[in-house]
């Protein structure tokens, strides 16, 4: 029979992580503010997809899984994620701005 039983995570991690993603998300807010050219909208979804990284592995509980499908299943999203938005950018870099 297997063992099915759930990972214990301690309150104090999940208090830290709102901490980060506290501190992710006034940091998005003072980046919008700096020029950055083009890079604006990378540096912006670099940090927001930090903050879903850590979301899925601590709060969806990837980190503790145990599941056989469950590393393909992300993999898989993460590349149709980047597939989205390398094309995305593509589309956005390639319009005329004037």
């Amino acid at each position: 029979m297997a063992d099915h039983s759930e990972h214990v995570v301690r309150a104090s991690l999940y208090w830290l992580v709102w901490a980060i993603l506290i501190v992710a998300t006034f940091l998005t807010a003072w980046v919008a503010t700096v020029d950055l050219g083009a890079f604006n909208t990378v540096v912006a979804l670099f940090i927001a997809t930090c903050k879903a990284s850590i979301v899925v592995l601590i709060f969806m509980g990837v980190k503790y899984t145990h599941e056989k499908m469950t590393r393909p299943i992300l993999v898989g999203a993460v590349f149709w994620l980047l597939i989205l938005l390398i094309l995305s950018l593509a589309d956005y870099s390639s319009r005329y701005a004037g």
